[in-house]
């Protein structure tokens, strides 16, 4: 996200746009700027600054205290969009995350695009903008995350990586701070091509323990996984609408677009799932979800398609003009879990 806690206080309270905004501590505390607007970067400020300082650079900078709830709701909105698209989420802060979409189908597989969207509808559902990197792996997909701020995209693609990682100044290395540069500088490392010019006994020498890694990022691999800090707990879709919809046929139609994409998901990363939900989202900006969970895992895409016209009559569709619909499978079970005699399914009308 770019300036994550000033942006939202920015779009929550309008009188602080344009304007050089710092979340922190008073400007006469101890404190430390936890973050700040880009109208005050322009002064030199950045986090972790004293507040003190901050204002010495800029004395007409507004200092607000932080609403850590606020930052977490808004967080949590943005996970949900991540796990409309990823099969693997690692937050890294509240602000940021690694995305592995290896297994996503949407937009061909295409990680640019879904990037795009992921970008796309953070901006509609939150109000806010974010930044993305994508590359093959970790450590090339943070680099790139910070190269086009804000509001931004770049991509470094697989035959691209090596040649980019040699003409990185090391102090770009993610986890390269002052003090490790300055080590570096000290032994004669610039770039990522001085260190791939070394051996692995060489970098030993210098880096101890961390010779390995900086040997293989050198060129441009690096082989971490994307670690997810909870399971799966749903996979969905929605899209919303250039023009509000009251056809009852077309929302359906829509819902059931969508709930192909969630099926054909579900067999990718060999989920089960018992529970199916709709969601409905009016012009008037109301929303409402309706659900169903089954007494056994679904296994067969008409399973769905027979259920969704039924929960759609649960809500205002028809009588109010629709803006967005989505659709998305939960209630995960293991295959050894999944018992297949089916009974009467219950009807959720209100999560």
């Amino acid at each position: 996200m770019d300036a994550f806690f000033a942006s939202v206080e920015q779009r929550d309270f309008p009188e602080y746009l344009g304007k050089p905004l710092i979340v922190g501590g008073k400007p006469d505390s101890r404190g430390v700027v936890a973050a700040c607007s880009y109208e005050a970067r322009k002064f030199g400020i950045h986090s972790a600054m004293p507040c003190s300082q901050a204002y010495r650079l800029c004395p007409e900078a507004i200092f607000v205290k932080p609403r850590f709830e606020a930052y977490k709701e808004v967080s949590q909105k943005i996970r949900e969009i991540f796990w409309r698209y990823a099969s693997r989420v690692e937050p890294l802060s509240l602000d940021e995350a690694y995305l592995d979409v290896t297994y996503t189908a949407d937009y061909d597989g295409s990680a640019t695009l879904i990037a795009e969207a992921i970008r796309r509808e953070i901006k509609e559902e939150t109000g806010l903008t974010a930044s993305a990197g994508v590359s093959y792996n970790k450590f090339l997909a943070k680099i790139a995350s910070d190269m086009n701020k804000p509001d931004g995209l770049y991509v470094i693609k697989p035959e691209a990586g090596e040649v980019f990682v040699a003409a990185l100044p090391v102090g770009k290395f993610f986890g390269v701070g002052p003090a490790t540069k300055k080590k570096m500088h000290a032994a004669g490392f610039y770039t990522g091509a001085d260190i791939k010019a070394k051996s692995l006994e060489e970098l030993q020498q210098v880096f101890g323990k961390s010779a390995s890694y900086y040997y293989q990022i050198a060129r441009g691999i690096d082989e971490r996984e994307v670690r997810s800090s909870r399971a799966r707990k749903s996979l969905g879709k929605e899209t919303t609408f250039t023009t509000n919809i009251l056809d009852i046929t077309k929302l359906i139609e829509h819902l059931q677009s969508l709930a192909k994409k969630v099926y054909e998901r579900l067999g990718q990363e060999n989920l089960y799932a018992k529970t199916i939900t709709i969601k409905v989202k009016y012009a008037n900006f109301q929303q409402v979800t309706r659900s169903m969970t089954l007494s056994h895992a679904i296994t067969s895409f008409s399973e769905i398609q027979c259920h969704i016209p039924a929960l759609l009559k649960f809500t205002e569709a028809g009588k109010m003009p629709v803006r967005l619909v989505g659709f998305s499978a939960s209630g995960f079970v293991s295959e050894a879990e999944n018992n297949t005699s089916a009974t009467d399914p219950q009807l959720a009308l209100k999560l």
